[in-house]
């Protein structure tokens, strides 16, 4: 597809959202830090008694120490990786701070333009390594850019990025989780042999520490082995759909996964024999992803320990600071299909174009429907994109990510009940095929005390296109 071309403001705003995503990552081990050294001001308060009955917890903080360079050394891979798609050193607003020095230690004359990106068949989540691919496989996948004026503009500085915590602002995450945390320069109890993230003079505020450490929690929802029992109760149901739809994939149907976060569903029906796409708007997911498909060397490379922000509802010690390996597959070994893509971009901007006016055999919706700020736009769009007989599954709750977005800006949020849901959907000539409650989790400790579950609503609905034009004549 073709490079996006942007305005002298809109390439302005774009450097401040990936600005500070990476600020966010590069401050990850700094707010890590912060809470450690809150949890040993709260032991010290202890009397000699109970410090002594609890002596273990100084062993167990030096340990969270080591998790944390753990995690840290994966997030500076994955942003060595990266090629930002603007030139990071020029001045926006008087801020002229260059990430991309350090990102990468050469200037964006030196990167390519990350919509151009070849995606090899090698996929870690989080962070993953720069060394080159020694074996390329002869199909290849393309990290794509956006053909469309308006596809690519992200602009995720401009309002709350709601891919985590179910969609709600870190304060309302009732999970106990700590969110006290300010970028900090210190280069105390760095764990030798690990890589420390620079600091930025740039201050990150709790809400964009804790989207870093939910993209944490989606590896191992996607690439881990731990995060099997969430596949297989949300995207199994989904894969076997569309392998019973489409029982003759000899000339490959296309698929658009809008909301594809780290890529693994995409990457599923795509070695189903479907021509698939990916959708995602957010950096925080995009930066990930890309370093996954692009740039993993081998199954199980990266070690990560994701629950150690969560000090609640914890069997033991042990289980919140386990290990968790990824990816559990390599991409280039899952038999993909010939032009499987991610892009970038707001669904309803780069989807919402007449070049895309009945261009997909089928679309996939997985916890994604309730992103919306118009989910009646959403369901327009769905309709529009599809041909005549094309498929719509869907999974997922409706978990409105803006309903409790309370500010000065009051942001649009349209809540319907499932029923409404579905009466939008017949009135865009839908016809429902098959339907029915998944109980399933999102992003679960699954050891913890503590288990949110949703009953998402799983259906198949077929467009009939006589339908919605008979609508349209009323």
């Amino acid at each position: 597809m073709a490079a996006r071309r942007y305005t002298e403001h809109e390439e302005a705003l774009e450097i401040k959202s990936l600005r500070r995503i990476i600020a966010a990552y590069i401050n990850y081990q700094d707010a890590a830090e912060k809470d450690v050294k809150r949890y040993e001001r709260s032991f010290k308060k202890l009397s000699p008694a109970h410090k002594e009955l609890l002596f273990h917890l100084g062993l167990k903080y030096q340990r969270l120490r080591w998790c944390i360079s753990m995690n840290t050394s994966f997030i500076m891979n994955m942003l060595e990786a990266f090629e930002p798609p603007f030139d990071m050193s020029q001045c926006v607003d008087g801020d002229c701070h260059d990430c991309a020095e350090h990102m990468h230690g050469h200037s964006h004359a030196d990167t390519i333009n990350n919509s151009e990106l070849l995606v090899q068949h090698c996929c870690p989540e989080e962070g993953a390594n720069t060394r080159e691919t020694e074996n390329k496989k002869d199909e290849e996948v393309h990290m794509v850019g956006c053909s469309q004026p308006a596809a690519c503009n992200l602009g995720i500085s401009q309002g709350e990025d709601k891919s985590c915590n179910d969609g709600k602002d870190a304060s309302a995450a009732a999970n106990c989780q700590d969110t006290d945390c300010f970028a900090s320069s210190t280069d105390e109890n760095v764990t030798p042999g690990h890589r420390r993230a620079p600091s930025l003079p740039l201050d990150v505020p709790p809400v964009d520490v804790d989207k870093v450490r939910c993209i944490i929690r989606n590896i191992v929802r996607d690439w881990a082995q731990e995060g099997q029992i969430e596949r297989d109760e949300c995207y199994k149901p989904i894969l076997e759909e569309l392998n019973h739809l489409f029982p003759d994939r000899s000339r490959p149907p296309s698929c658009l996964v809008p909301g594809a976060g780290l890529g693994r569903l995409a990457l599923e029906i795509s070695s189903l024999g479907f021509v698939s796409q990916g959708n995602e708007f957010s950096y925080y997911m995009m930066i990930c992803s890309s370093f996954i498909l692009n740039h993993t060397q081998e199954a199980n490379e990266w070690t990560i320990y994701p629950w150690i922000h969560n000090n609640c509802n914890s069997l033991s010690d042990k289980d919140q600071l386990r290990a968790v390996s990824f990816p559990d597959i390599h991409p280039s070994s899952a038999g993909i299909t010939e032009g499987f893509s991610m892009c970038a971009g707001d669904f309803v901007e780069v989807y919402n174009e007449e070049s895309q006016e009945s261009a997909w055999d089928a679309v996939v919706t997985c916890f994604f429907l309730d992103t919306a700020h118009n989910i009646v736009e959403y369901i327009e769009i769905i309709s529009k994109i599809l041909k005549d007989g094309g498929i719509w599954v869907n999974m997922g709750p409706l978990l409105y990510h803006f309903a409790d977005a309370y500010g000065p800006d009051d942001d649009m949020s349209i809540e319907l009940s499932l029923e409404d849901v579905k009466r939008v959907a017949y009135h865009y000539g839908f016809v429902m095929e098959m339907e029915k409650m998944i109980d399933t989790t999102y992003t679960a400790n699954m050891v913890s005390m503590m288990q949110n579950r949703y009953r998402a609503a799983f259906w198949t609905m077929r467009k009939d296109a006589s339908r919605s034009k008979a609508k349209k004549r009323q």
